[in-house]
Order: structure tokens, then C-alpha cells, then sequence
């Protein structure tokens, strides 16, 4: 049996070395001028001429990146109120950063081996955004596995149906499982409820949705946003280059074909989000290519990216660390730097977004004077995460952004997904809920009762 690949195995054809200077890339970044992929590493390394992260140079970056974000944005911490409504973990892609999935194979009938997972019906997913919406919730993100029962449509259902090698587009037919997910149409269209914004289908999903066809991605999202879908979240990302890939996700979606996902949705109309997964494998080299693609991509699209959101990996419960390919994620001194220079290097995306789920409240408190303006969102479940081995939990109201933000002296603010519409919060006027959406009121999501653990917790 071949031995698998671990962390000193690594070998990269891009490495962070440069011939530009620390402190030449840090008098552009003060300066505002428009930054390189080497002054990029300069800054995420604190100086490639030196071992490990230089503390004063890294108070510099962190300096540099909290005064841009107050230039840009001004002192306003933005947050939304949103519902995670992941439709199944079935999936066979095999990402080794992920411990979300289960196999696609344990929901089916015949199986043996019970699943640990879960699959929503339509039905199911209707009621559960419904629910959320009548609480004062007006976004839904949906981020599912890879069913391999998904199809597009009942177009693309026949057309898989009739693939003369349904397992070479990843196919079976939903009567194969215990629990039918419908299409990506249905769950969209299930979900767009009482005019919710509907924000789904990454670029990975996107490539799901158009196996076994000719169909262009335009083609693809055309569908999905006469289903419902309004926005699009760049996740799936992780490091936009190809030899990082090969290592963490290489089933999965290539750079270049993300990119090309994303600008297809822009082109029909759907607006971006855009991200980065790092702390793995990859180096400040990769991190810095990852940027500059995102940027380039932001001038392609003409600024549909609304925002950027860096996310620290959590290895914990990862086939990458149980495989021993790493030893941890980003430090601190890391998560800092990517989330400063993030701001810095992507002048054209104005909001960078702190995670509280990745960070938690207090490093995520502070990510807010490296760069970062927005806190996320009250989330109401968040499983992706959570499987993974993170420890901060899965819902914050809006009384609990309110005393945060004001804790570090900002200015709370609601916002719809767009950043389009706000609502500053005052402090002194509890209590404290969403009046952005259809049916918000002003009214706690949850009740106080309702956010007490059980009793046997």
C-alpha cells in the first residue's frame, strides 16, 4: 500500500522569496498605492530576509491595514441577519481540509453502514427558512456536499439519467437513497421564501450542476436565479492555485474553473462574495497569488465581489491532520496578517470580513482593528465548521454585536447581504433585533429560553 503524503513531503514550485523589501512594500501600503504579489508576501512574512514573524514589523501592517479600513469604511462593524441552511452532507469528493461530508454512499437504501449525515427535502429546507424568516432573518446561505442525486433541473435529470456511465458525472438516481434532495432548482426555489435573499451554488456546486452537459456556467446560474438565487458565495476557493489544490481538493473544481464560475454568475446579474481557506499547506507565496486573483477577477466582474472573507483553517477533526500532512492551522500572528493584508492588497473590494466562528469573539473583536469591518452574521446554525472541530459556536444575536462592537468603542450596524441598505443600532435603545427584512420587527430572533442549552447540556 502506498504511504500517504505528509507535511515533509511537501515540496512547491512557488515559494515565498522576493526581491522586493519589507519595508518597500510597506511604505506602498501606507501610501496607498496598489500593491504586488511580492509585496504581498513581504508583508504576510514581515520581510522574507528574516526567520519567523517580526512582532514591531507586523504592529506596522496591522497599523497600515487599520487605517485603509478607516479611510474606507469609516468606524461602522457591519453584521446580517442570516440562517445557515446546509441541505446534506452526502458528498464523495473526497477534500482533505473537510470533515463536513459523509459519504455519498451510506444514505443510500441498500447500505449497511448508518449515516452520521443528514439530507433536507425541499420541504424541509421551505420550512426551516420560513421559520427563520418570520423571525426576523432575511438571508439564507446554502452550502450542501456534492449529492450525487443532484441534478440541476428535471432537464439535467434526464440528460444524467440517460449518460451511458452515470458514475463518470458522479451520478445515481434519487430512488438509489434513502432521502430524495431534489434539485438544485427545488431546494432554491424552496428556499426563496417571503423574499428572503437567497445567497447559494458555489462555483463547486455550479460544476455539480452542469456534469454530464455542453451547458455554460452562465447557462447554469440563468436557471438557478429564475429559481430564487440572488447572490453567489465564493466559497470553494480555498488557494487559487493549482498545486495547492492538487494536494488538499483534487477532485474538486480547478482554479481556473472557479474563476471562470464566478465571473459567469456575475454576467447573469448574481452578486459575489469571495474567500480564501488558508493555514494548510500552502505558503504566504500561494496566499499572495490567491489575493491578486481575487482582485483581478473583482476588475472582470466590475465590483460584483461585495466582500472578501478570510478563513483560518480549522484542522482538528480534518483527514489533513489525522493523515499527519499537518501539524495545525494559522497562528495568530497569521490569522492577523492575512486579514490586514487582505485589506491592503484588495483595493477594490471594500468590506473584509472577520470570522467570528473561525476566530471567536475576542481574536474575532480584534481582527476588527487589523482590516476587517464586518462581524459575520447571527448564522442560527453553522455545521460546516462545527464538524470540523471549531469551538465557538453557531448563533449570535443582535444584542450580543451590539455589546461587541460598542465594547471596542465602533458602531454597530445592520445591514442587508448587498451592504446596499443599513440601519445603525443605537445601544441605548434595546432590545435589540433585525428591522432590515420583510417580517422584522425589531424583535430578538431568539427568545431567551429558546437559546438556553437543555438541561442535560
Amino acid at each position: 500500500m502506498e504511504r500517504p503524503v505528509t507535511e515533509a513531503d511537501l515540496t512547491f514550485d512557488h515559494v515565498p522569496e522576493t526581491d522586493q523589501s519589507f519595508e518597500n512594500a510597506l511604505t506602498k501600503a501606507r501610501a496607498g498605492d496598489r500593491l504586488t504579489v511580492d509585496d504581498a508576501i513581504e508583508l504576510l512574512t514581515t520581510g522574507t530576509e528574516i526567520g519567523g514573524i517580526d512582532s514591531t514589523r507586523k504592529e506596522q501592517v496591522l497599523e497600515a491595514a487599520d487605517r485603509r479600513r478607516a479611510d474606507v469604511v469609516g468606524e461602522e462593524v457591519t453584521f446580517v441577519a442570516n440562517l445557515n441552511n446546509n441541505v446534506t452532507t452526502a458528498c464523495n469528493v473526497g477534500c482533505l481540509f473537510c470533515n463536513f461530508k459523509d459519504a455519498a454512499h451510506t444514505f443510500e437504501r441498500d447500505t449497511e453502514i448508518q449515516s452520521a449525515g443528514f439530507t433536507k427535502t425541499p420541504s424541509e429546507s421551505r420550512e426551516i427558512v420560513a421559520d427563520a424568516v418570520s423571525r426576523g432573518v432575511y438571508e439564507v446561505t446554502s452550502v450542501s456536499g456534492l449529492h450525487p442525486a443532484f441534478a440541476l433541473d428535471d432537464e439535467h435529470r434526464e440528460i444524467l439519467e440517460a449518460h451511458p456511465d452515470p458514475k463518470a458525472v458522479n451520478y445515481k438516481p434519487p430512488e438509489a437513497y434513502e432521502i430524495d434532495p431534489g434539485t438544485y432548482t427545488d431546494q432554491i426555489s424552496a428556499m426563496s421564501v417571503d423574499g428572503v435573499h437567497v445567497h447559494s451554488m458555489t462555483p463547486e456546486e455550479g460544476y455539480h450542476a452542469r456534469r454530464g452537459t455542453d451547458w455554460s456556467y452562465e447557462e447554469v446560474y440563468s436557471r438557478l436565479a429564475a429559481a430564487g438565487l440572488d447572490t453567489v458565495p465564493g466559497t470553494a476557493a480555498e488557494i487559487l492555485v493549482d498545486e495547492v489544490r492538487d494536494v488538499i481538493c483534487p477532485g474538486k473544481i480547478s482554479t481556473e474553473g472557479w474563476l471562470e464560475a464566478m465571473e459567469a454568475a456575475a454576467n447573469v446579474g448574481l452578486g459575489l462574495t469571495a474567500t480564501i481557506m488558508y493555514g494548510h499547506v500552502e505558503n504566504e507565496a500561494h496566499r499572495a497569488m490567491h489575493l491578486k486573483r481575487v482582485r483581478d477577477l473583482q476588475e472582470r466582474v466590475d465590483g460584483a465581489i461585495t466582500e472578501f472573507v478570510p478563513l483560518s483553517f480549522v484542522h482538528q477533526n480534518t483527514p489533513l491532520y489525522e493523515h499527519d500532512v499537518v501539524s495545525g492551522g494559522a497562528s495568530t500572528d497569521e490569522d492577523e496578517l492575512m486579514i490586514a493584508v487582505s485589506r491592503l492588497f484588495l483595493d477594490n473590494i471594500d468590506h473584509i470580513q472577520s470570522s467570528w466562528v473561525k476566530y471567536g469573539d475576542e481574536q474575532g473583536l480584534k481582527m476588527l482593528s487589523c482590516g476587517a469591518d464586518d462581524f459575520m452574521g447571527t448564522i442560527l446554525s453553522e455545521e460546516i465548521t462545527k464538524r470540523a472541530g471549531g469551538e465557538y459556536g453557531e448563533y449570535r444575536s443582535f444584542a450580543d454585536y451590539v455589546d461587541l462592537v460598542t465594547s471596542i468603542g465602533r458602531v454597530p450596524v445592520e445591514r442587508s447581504t448587498d451592504y446596499e441598505t443599513r440601519r445603525v443600532i443605537d445601544p441605548d435603545e434595546p432590545p435589540f433585533g433585525p428591522r432590515l427584512g420583510p417580517k422584522s420587527d425589531g424583535t430578538p430572533i431568539l427568545t431567551p429560553e429558546e437559546r438556553a442549552p437543555p438541561a442535560d447540556d
